[in-house]
């Protein structure tokens, strides 16, 4: 009976040896690239960190660019969404906002991100934002309701802001100064471990789509 019990121990502890890590691309602009922080203070490796911490065992390749809009992401999500990639973050439009892109425009690009995603069999966290006032409630409206119809209609997860750790989109800047850099958009380090602590769970559940 011992050896039989140990047989099955060896083999359970083979099977979890020869696992493999879930693969998660994290495909976004400056605040998924980790701008103005050392790389292990940014937000992949600190995403990474919290969720081994948790006990999952996890690859968040950074597929940030600075400055990079929904367009940038769509043109280099193919080669992104390498073979081992098993889910997908995408946190984009930030810099759609500050170049005033039609939502329209936006919201083609995020789609195609996601049917990208799709095709691939990949798993999609849509991280959606909101658009400032001065834009007009029409273009409020359409760029806020583009990100959850996005998820709803190809049956994506989705996180209302990457902002969520920090109080999310209506909280006063001044409340959350001490957790940004000095241009006041990005996160600094504790900013950054605040951030992955609201969007950690929902990581988790895009992990559970995956295992």
């Amino acid at each position: 009976m011992g050896k039989v019990t140990g047989a099955i121990v060896i083999s359970l502890c083979a099977g979890m040896a020869g696992a493999e890590p879930v693969t998660i691309a994290a495909l976004g602009d400056s605040l998924t690239q980790g701008y103005g922080l050392p790389v292990e203070q940014g937000f992949v490796p600190q995403l990474e960190a919290w969720l081994e911490e948790a006990g999952h065992d996890v690859d968040v390749v950074n597929a940030g660019v600075s400055g990079d809009t929904t367009q940038g992401g769509l043109s280099r999500v193919g080669w992104t969404l390498t073979p081992e990639v098993d889910a997908m973050i995408v946190t984009l439009g930030g810099n759609d906002l500050l170049r005033g892109i039609a939502p329209e425009v936006s919201r083609a690009n995020l789609e195609g991100i996601v049917q990208a995603a799709s095709d691939a069999g990949v798993e999609v966290l849509v991280v959606g934002m909101q658009a400032p006032g001065n834009y007009g409630p029409d273009y409020k409206q359409a760029f806020d309701a583009m990100y959850p119809e996005i998820a709803e209609a190809y049956g994506t997860l989705y996180l209302d802001s990457f902002f969520a750790g920090l109080g999310g989109p209506d909280t006063d800047p001044a409340e959350v100064r001490s957790f940004m850099q000095p241009d006041g958009i990005h996160p600094n380090a504790e900013g950054v471990a605040r951030i992955v602590g609201g969007l950690g769970p929902s990581v988790e559940a895009l992990i559970g789509r995956v295992e």
